[in-house]
């Protein structure tokens, strides 16, 4: 396990050892070269990309390739993120679709169509925020212009996908 971890570019010294030994406990080295394909294939990283990746975040190699897939497609292909993005900040990845990712992702899209955003915050940043203070810094202050976002914020976090919010559309 110790080899595996090292292999896959941890150092037996840094933070992340403990949870790469625990992403490799039960995987032997055929299924470990597999899943790193997977992931190149899937997010079109390079090499050193899947390396950082795998470094910064090693629960990845214990994702299913089904929501490995779902993620990928959500956040290159619906959102358009860039695949070094996404390799430079792997955590994303490990986010709720369904529970954080999405609802996040149309509450911002709306308040930026809409003009309600004076600042683009990264889409790193909005998805680490806590549940709390994704709130306060994002629905909250537009609850007078937008009475019912709350609403349909939960409704997303509900797994419903948003049409109309008040008047405008989402």
């Amino acid at each position: 396990m110790v080899a595996c971890a090292e292999g896959i570019g941890v150092p037996r010294g840094s933070r992340m050892f403990r949870k790469a030994l625990h992403a490799v406990a039960f995987l032997s080295e055929e299924k470990i070269a597999a899943k790193v394909n997977y992931l190149k294939k899937t997010f079109r990283w390079s090499d050193a990309e899947v390396r950082n990746a795998v470094c910064k975040v090693p629960v990845l190699l214990a994702l299913s390739r089904d929501t490995l897939k779902r993620k990928s497609v959500f956040l290159i292909s619906e959102m358009g993120l860039e695949p070094k993005y996404i390799a430079q900040r792997p955590r994303i990845i490990t986010c709720s679709l369904e529970g954080r990712l999405r609802p996040r992702h149309y509450a911002v899209k709306f308040l930026k169509e809409n003009g309600l955003l004076k600042r683009d915050s990264g889409y790193s940043a909005v998805v680490k925020l806590t549940e709390k203070a994704f709130m306060e810094k994002f629905i909250c202050p537009h609850k007078e212009v937008v009475p019912h976002l709350s609403g349909y914020y939960a409704a997303a976090c509900r797994g419903e996908v948003p049409t109309v919010c008040g008047t405008t559309k989402c």
